[in-house]
């Protein structure tokens, strides 16, 4: 029937993007330093050295990516607003200029009959907090709360949805306890404060944007289905333990009230004593959760690896991203049906969904980029069998937008549906982005029209 070949109506269609990826231009107009400003001029973190200072330009050249947006058909676009850019100091004084220029871009937005969606913090904590402590401290729940409602009092009137953090997971675990991310620190007692104090700044914030907004505020999280390697008990055991790290970590208390055991007891004395008011407080505070989705974990047992005693594996033989990932879209079903289940039918959205490919040079004027059309395929079909299946499915991100800087990768891999020239900057539609805008002009049903 032609209504399973659609996506349900209203379905909304978009692109994402994060601010210290594409924006360049980190300290202009009264900006100060974020904690990513700070790694990247910090010898030895970065590959090749590179920085985000000029990245895709996009602080500059936001007119021109806002018409290739509408030129693409799409119906959505997902930001995030640095910190660093809002608040002098990251708490006290409004930057003006900086923030005149999301005024600037959400009416350009709006003017195409794009939708905002504002993601309020995207990893890239203002430095000058970070030596406060960062998300160590105790008062960086209301800091938080105090710029979120800054940007909700001056922006709300055109953003329907808003994100209060993309990927907590990241920031706690990668940031604090596996160094791999901004800041870097590797430990074990941070990672899970960081996590907790997280959870107390959404929370905070939400309840802000009740006293003051008048739409839809929500989380991004990461969801990986974690896979035993064998059927032997401990590789099962194992993904459990790693189920509960990357995936339940800030779901179940968010969602359910409660941290999955396995959490605890792998941080063990690691673990803070957590007041059962703050439990109240983050509970259901969620009006959505996007999802961000990517590969699937294949998981052994490692008594190496501490504290969860488990590492991921490499699927022989798999089909793998540029990142190394293989590209699995059933977990894509997996993910969003295994959320249903687990924590019932509130709305989701799917956040960032994409891979990076070695794409073939620009030649005149076109980038073809096969892989990552079969990539968004083969997704986006898995996502409507999701949604006949039951899942609350209400609108989905291909990430990224543009080509940009990568994190530790630098600018060695490329997400964009918009190639963007590391030279002049020249932007190019991919072929992916011309695959995209038939999606979103039918409604998925251009799905159904391709060879399998």
């Amino acid at each position: 029937m032609i209504q399973d070949r659609r996506f349900p109506e209203g379905f909304l269609w978009g692109a994402s993007t994060a601010a210290y990826q594409i924006e360049g231009s980190p300290l202009a107009d009264n900006a100060e330093p974020s904690i990513w400003h700070r790694l990247t001029h910090t010898p030895g973190w970065i590959a090749s050295g590179d920085t985000g200072d000029l990245a895709s330009d996009h602080y500059r050249r936001f007119k021109e990516d806002v018409a290739l947006m509408a030129e693409m058909g799409l119906q959505s676009y997902s930001f995030s607003i640095p910190w660093s850019r809002i608040i002098m100091g990251g708490h006290g004084i409004i930057n003006t200029l900086g923030l005149d220029t999301y005024q600037h871009l959400i009416d350009a937005l709006v003017e195409k009959g794009i939708k905002p969606v504002v993601t309020l913090y995207h990893w890239d904590l203002p430095a000058a907090l970070q030596d406060r402590g960062g998300w160590l401290n105790p008062d960086s729940p209301s800091w938080f709360a105090d710029y979120a409602e800054v940007l909700f009092r001056a922006l709300d009137d055109r953003v329907d949805h808003w994100i209060t953090f993309n990927s907590p997971w990241a920031i706690a675990a990668q940031g604090h306890l596996e160094g791999t991310l901004a800041p870097g620190h590797r430990d074990l007692f941070e990672a899970p404060r960081v996590g907790h104090n997280l959870l107390l700044a959404h929370a905070a914030a939400v309840a802000a944007y009740r006293s003051v907004g008048k739409h839809e505020i929500g989380l991004a999280v990461d969801i990986e289905p974690q896979h035993p390697a064998s059927r032997s008990y401990e590789d099962r055991a194992a993904a459990n333990r790693r189920d509960a790290y990357v995936n339940r970590w800030f779901l179940d208390p968010l969602l359910l009230g409660r941290y999955p055991e396995e959490l605890i007891s792998a941080f063990g004395e690691a673990w803070p004593e957590i007041d059962p008011a703050d439990m109240n407080r983050i509970q259901a505070q969620t009006d959505f959760i996007g999802i961000n989705y990517y590969t699937r974990g294949l998981v052994r047992a490692d008594p190496n690896v501490q504290p969860f005693g488990a590492s991921r594996i490499r699927m022989p033989g798999s089909f793998d991203s540029e990142m190394g990932w293989e590209i699995y879209p059933q977990g894509l079903i997996e993910a969003l049906l295994g959320f249903k289940d687990r924590y019932g039918k509130l709305p989701l959205y799917i956040t960032e969904n994409g891979a990076a490919f070695a794409d073939a040079p620009a030649i005149e004027g076109e980038v073809p980029d096969p892989e990552r059309i079969g990539f968004l395929r083969a997704h986006l079909r898995a996502a409507r069998r999701a949604i006949l299946a039951g899942a609350n499915l209400r609108g989905y991100f291909v990430r990224s937008l543009l080509d940009g800087f990568e994190w530790t990768q630098g600018y060695s891999k490329h997400y964009g549906l918009i190639h963007v020239d590391p030279d002049d900057q020249t932007r190019i539609l991919k072929s992916s982005a011309q695959f995209y805008r038939e999606v979103i002009s039918s409604n998925g049903e251009s799905l159904s029209q391709e060879a399998s």
